[in-house]
């Protein structure tokens, strides 16, 4: 994507990086040893259960690694034990948090410059049919942060929460797309970020609460087909930006979209199920097939309008 140092970046960016944010020790799945040799006694927990509850945070949402994200769970690669002292570190209280590198300052300022053509590109959308577009914030977090919809934590991988309307990225997830998934590119780190936006689009517009609503009457195979819809709506829109985008600032260049097709396919359901498991259960599919997510993202694209994203009324998905 095309960048310079004049492209602004976007005042909605919080970096929650280096106030802790989660548990010494924890690589992707939330573990606190108990008893034993280097464990924590009762007593302790008891103390840090406390403290959780006065911050905001369910202790029991973070034992299970509660709330929920708009990509798949992925496993994190496991940290060394010198970059992180054990013990918690929960944002707002004493703690040592991660040390940034410069790779991903420069990412932050990436992401930061395309939630920013997002606003730019939004605004006018919603302007054209007499609305106002409320920007949301995107919050950069290490390994497990508070959120309005419970504990988010890195293994749940990119996630929009509607309650707070903020968009919540461990910034390792790139590192995981490009190195697991085989799913590099600049413009594959742009297409997550727009994905998530549309989530907060469908949240505006008043698509997330119907859903919702609707799900809560259906048994869970009806419910997930109908999160399917909602997510490849997502990709459309994450698609129709593209195009609007390019329109307005010219960002494309050779080979962006293949990127962001790359890194829909990587991460359909199917892909993502014959990787942790082996096989493939369709039943169980709650954002689409790489098939899927790839041909509404290019929907969205080639027609730049929000019209072609209608997942709901249509039966070729």
């Amino acid at each position: 994507m095309r960048y310079d140092e004049n492209d602004q970046e976007s005042r909605n960016v919080e970096d929650r990086r280096g106030q802790g944010g989660g548990f010494g020790g924890m690589p992707g799945r939330f573990q606190i040893p108990i008893g034993g040799r280097g464990g924590m006694s009762l007593t302790s927990l008891i103390i840090i259960g406390v403290i959780m509850l006065l911050f905001g945070i369910n202790p029991l949402e973070v034992l299970t690694g509660g709330g929920g994200g708009q990509f798949p769970q992925i496993e994190m690669p496991r940290q060394q034990e010198t970059q992180r002292p054990s013990g918690p570190n929960i944002p707002g209280l004493p703690g040592e948090g991660s040390k940034t590198t410069a790779s991903s300052d420069e990412m932050k300022v990436f992401i930061g410059r395309v939630l920013a053509d997002t606003e730019q590109v939004w605004n006018r959308v919603f302007k054209s049919f007499g609305e106002d577009y409320k920007e949301p914030q995107l919050v950069i977090f290490e390994r497990g942060t508070r959120t309005a919809c419970g504990v988010g934590m890195t293994q749940m991988g990119p996630f929009y929460c509607p309650l707070d309307q903020k968009i919540y990225i461990d910034l390792a997830f790139y590192d995981e797309l490009k190195r697991r998934f085989n799913a590099p590119g600049d413009f594959a780190q742009a297409y997550v970020v727009a994905h998530e936006v549309g989530h907060h689009v469908q949240t505006l517009l008043g698509i997330a609460e119907k859903v919702q609503g609707m799900k809560q009457r259906m048994d869970e195979r009806s419910a997930n087909q109908l999160q399917v819809r909602m997510e490849l709506q997502a990709d459309c829109l994450a698609g129709v930006w593209a195009n609007l985008n390019h329109q307005l600032n010219d960002r494309l260049e050779p080979g962006d979209i293949e990127e962001g097709l790359r890194a829909a396919s990587a991460i359909g359901d199917d892909m993502i199920q014959k990787k942790t498991q082996g096989h493939v259960v369709p039943d169980a599919f709650t954002h689409g097939s790489s098939e899927q997510r790839m041909r509404w993202f290019t929907a969205g694209y080639k027609s730049g309008k929000m019209q072609s994203c209608d997942t709901f009324n249509t039966d070729d998905l």
